[in-house]
């Protein structure tokens, strides 16, 4: 079978590599020479996943630096919390914490539930 990335179970980093296009096929799609870590990836991409590469490293992460498991999902480990904002409604308090996790880029930092991560990584939150 062909993994193909969703919005779950999609590579994030949002963008991965840097890689080279072997060919254009059709009008808006592309072909890339994906390294072998990736191969059970459909190697065709549409134009709206692709960046281009605009010479920044800083801009892409390499993918040695991201441990896959088989099935090219990886563990998320939190490194630091940037942000928390409560949130009132009627009758109750909603607290995000914005969360920037291991291989991710600042700009691509998450808002998440301050209870689940409490559950998760109980030691950031030891007063």
């Amino acid at each position: 079978g062909v993994v193909r990335f969703f919005k779950k179970g999609k590579l994030s980093p949002r963008y991965v590599g840097s890689y080279e296009i072997l060919q254009r096929v059709g009008k808006v799609a592309y072909e890339l020479k994906l390294p072998s870590e990736l191969a059970s990836i459909h190697p065709i991409f549409h134009v709206f996943m692709l960046k281009k590469c605009n010479g920044d490293p800083e801009s892409i992460l390499p993918i040695e630096g991201i441990a896959f498991k088989d099935n090219l999902s990886y563990e998320k480990v939190l490194v630091q919390i940037f942000d928390r904002q409560v949130k009132k409604l009627r009758n109750k308090e909603l607290v995000p914490v914005k969360v920037l996790w291991k291989n991710h880029l600042v700009e691509d930092a998450t808002w998440e539930a301050e209870g689940d991560m409490k559950s998760c990584y109980p030691n950031l939150f030891e007063t």
